[in-house]
């Protein structure tokens, strides 16, 4: 069984319009599904990706409007990593980000900067065969957009320990101290850094979980397989546009392993991905009071295809 690089990475925001501005505007990715808490229907769950939102562009977002800053800490990722093509697109999206009044730091082929609510971000220069996986937004050049995730950096106490979860059970590969590498048909990184004295928090602008793409065919077999190792992984659950399964890696970190089937597609036309309100089915008898009740969003890409 192989795992194939990162499916998805779930945050919290506190700010729906605002976190929708800033990841479909500014970023130019593409808001490709925008639906509800599955536990929660009251409140968004909004997904960003590619044109498709192909397993290693999502990035996706509950929202809860009251929720209080978060703070990553130990058992916590504390920063995403994304590809881009060259240095020259480090330089476009250094003067763009500096058009929105956001701090950015200069790094050895990277900068990194926090968005609204504070998740710190990276996009980085990266040599990798993978294909691109990029949004089409109408003012970002095409050879600077986001190619999709790299990987995540984590708060973890005692780096220097190898993880078999991760090796032996998981796939990855060890590349120095807290440094590991998943290599699929995509390619992904996660690091350890050592953890502030100051515990995490949960909440606005922190990172909720990470999701991990196994094969269709593979899924059930993976929560055999974890059982096995002395993990605890849930029962198998449908997310709609895939199959999940949770459990939380050696130091706290919640993973998820989903499938690449059957995709944003499944409920709405690829033209129009994230237009529409979509529902799960056991929430459908709930759609005029959430269409009601929900604070309205002002997808760019529906305006910029309407002009």
């Amino acid at each position: 069984m192989q795992l194939d690089g990162i499916h998805h990475i779930t945050c919290i925001t506190a700010d729906a319009p605002g976190n929708v501005d800033f990841y479909a505007r500014v970023l130019g990715l593409r808001l490709v599904k925008k639906t509800v808490n599955f536990d929660a229907p009251d409140v968004y769950h909004l997904y960003f990706g590619d044109e498709r939102g192909a397993p290693g562009s999502i990035l996706t977002f509950f929202e809860f409007p009251d929720a209080a800053p978060g703070r990553a800490g130990a058992g916590m990722i504390h920063r995403l990593r994304w590809r881009v093509a060259s240095t020259d697109a480090l330089a476009f999206w250094t003067d763009r980000l500096a058009g929105e009044e956001i701090a950015v730091e200069q790094h050895e082929n990277a900068i990194r900067f926090d968005d609204p609510e504070g998740l710190n971000l990276e996009l980085a220069v990266v040599d990798t065969s993978d294909v691109p996986l990029s949004a089409q937004a109408q003012d970002i050049p095409p050879e600077h957009a986001l190619q999709g995730f790299d990987g995540v950096r984590v708060y973890g106490q005692g780096r220097d320990q190898e993880h078999k979860v991760l090796t032996d059970t998981m796939g990855f590969e060890l590349t120095a101290p807290g440094e590991y590498r998943l290599q699929g048909r995509r390619t992904a990184t996660y690091g350890y850094d050592d953890p502030p004295a100051a515990p995490g928090l949960q909440g606005a602008g922190s990172v909720h979980h990470i999701a991990w793409c196994d094969r269709d065919d593979e899924h059930a077999a993976w929560r055999d397989r974890l059982t096995q190792a002395g993990e605890h992984p849930t029962h198998v659950i449908d997310r709609q546009y895939f199959l999940s399964i949770y459990f939380r890696e050696p130091r706290e970190v919640l993973f998820e392993l989903a499938t690449p089937s059957p995709g944003f597609a499944v409920d709405e036309d690829p033209a129009h991905l994230g237009e529409a309100l979509r529902l799960p089915p056991q929430y459908e008898h709930l759609r005029d009071r959430l269409e009601a009740t929900l604070t309205p969003l002002h997808n760019p890409r529906e305006k910029a295809t309407s002009s």
